[in-house]
């Protein structure tokens, strides 16, 4: 699933929410830029066209729901924009990535984890 940037937007949303309305949907996105409600609507309309999102009838209110996972979505972002950026190589990303943005030490430590495992899985018993 490769959705646009618009409508990665209103994921992150639902994702975060949960199951949620045109209206609560579009509140949300209204406080980091100006939207329009009708535009709003006409992606959420697409996305559920598209079974992105699944939609129920609830007290005359239309209620949008995510059906793709949030995990499988980044995954297969990841892996295009690795592919096209980065030529496939996760190491070209990660030494950009940590020579662009300054990590704290949990997530240095997150990181050396990660690579430990790494190691461990690919040396030789």
């Amino acid at each position: 699933m490769k959705p646009t940037d618009a409508e990665l937007e209103i994921l992150q949303v639902l994702w975060s929410k949960g199951p949620s309305t045109v209206r609560q949907v579009h509140d949300e996105l209204t406080k980091t830029r100006d939207v329009g409600y009708t535009t709003t609507l006409k992606l959420m309309q697409i996305m559920q066209e598209k079974s992105i999102l699944g939609r129920t009838e609830e007290a005359r209110s239309h209620v949008y729901h995510v059906l793709i996972g949030e995990e499988e979505t980044q995954k297969s972002l990841l892996d295009r924009f690795v592919e096209t950026a980065f030529r496939g190589s996760a190491t070209k990303l990660v030494i950009q990535a940590l020579g662009q943005h300054k990590a704290s030490r949990e997530e240095l430590d997150e990181i050396r984890a990660l690579l430990n495992e790494q190691l461990n899985q690919n040396s030789p018993d």
